[in-house]
């Protein structure tokens, strides 16, 4: 079957990423269903094959960002974010650019008492090839404390025990937030996205596919679930394509993308 862009496919994202040729997609935004944290509907997935078809439909220099974390059982967490990013650097090739910390409201939950709460989850970011093809961080920069001041600063300890000269310089009103990125609006309010039992923020979508993706590229979601990614591939002037497979979750999607797209006329349901 051909595989079109703009379209959510209810069918297995392995299967369906059979379907699309070799280098070309741009970036991969997604939240594989781990460790069985929510009610898939059952549904089962091998991250490993996911992981081997989304390495050859990217294109050189492609971006795949996976958000992830891990069960806790009999007290252990059970290792899958730091197994998944290992499996897929050693064994598939790709390359790791970055993991960053989902900083969230965690909740207390069943083992509050006896663990810390949880309020982070992983995002691993993965490379295909010698370096991203694309970069664009401004729109992720985040205020500066003293930003508008001259201060003095940036003496460094050399090797030897000495200290460089400090110099007086301007700070900058906007820094780059580094690698702990906050998401904390507890949830985005959206009852059609509240269907589905397990969702990530839609920023963080926005954020990364306006860093990673260049304009009118395409972005993939293999576990698209309530659209999160299609919406804000849409919100940037990008092309997406999405597999889930819960025709359910495949129709919340295009009911979300109909209330933000003005091109939901060319949208159709594809089995």
């Amino acid at each position: 079957m051909k595989i079109e862009i703009n379209n959510i496919y209810a069918m297995d994202c392995i299967e369906g990423m059979k379907n699309i040729p070799d280098n070309s997609i741009d970036m991969i935004v997604t939240s594989p269903p781990y460790d069985n944290l929510r009610d898939y509907q059952g549904f089962n997935i091998d991250l490993h094959q996911t992981g081997q078809e989304i390495y050859r439909i990217l294109k050189e220099g492609g971006v795949c960002v996976m958000v992830i974390q891990d069960q806790t059982k009999d007290f252990a967490k059970t290792l899958t974010s730091f197994r998944t990013i290992v499996d897929w650097v050693d064994n598939i090739g790709f390359k790791l650019f970055e993991t960053v910390i989902y900083r969230k409201h965690g909740t207390e939950g069943a083992w509050w008492k006896r663990r810390f709460r949880v309020d982070h989850e992983y995002i691993p970011i993965f490379f295909k090839g010698k370096k991203p093809q694309y970069f664009y961080k401004e729109h992720l920069k985040i205020p500066t404390k003293h930003g508008g001041k001259v201060l003095s600063g940036s003496g460094n300890r050399k090797t030897n025990g000495e200290t460089t000269n400090t110099v007086k310089r301007p700070i900058n009103n906007l820094k780059c937030r580094g690698t702990v990125f906050e998401y904390l609006m507890a949830g985005d309010k959206n009852p059609l996205k509240r269907k589905h039992p397990a969702t990530f923020p839609d920023q963080i979508p926005l954020d990364f596919i306006e860093t990673f993706c260049p304009e009118d590229g395409v972005v993939l979601d293999p576990f698209m679930g309530s659209g999160s990614t299609a919406v804000a591939a849409k919100k940037l002037n990008r092309n997406f394509i999405g597999f889930d497979l819960s025709e359910e979750y495949v129709e919340i999607s295009y009911s979300r993308l109909k209330e933000v797209t003005s091109t939901q006329q060319n949208l159709t349901f594809t089995n």
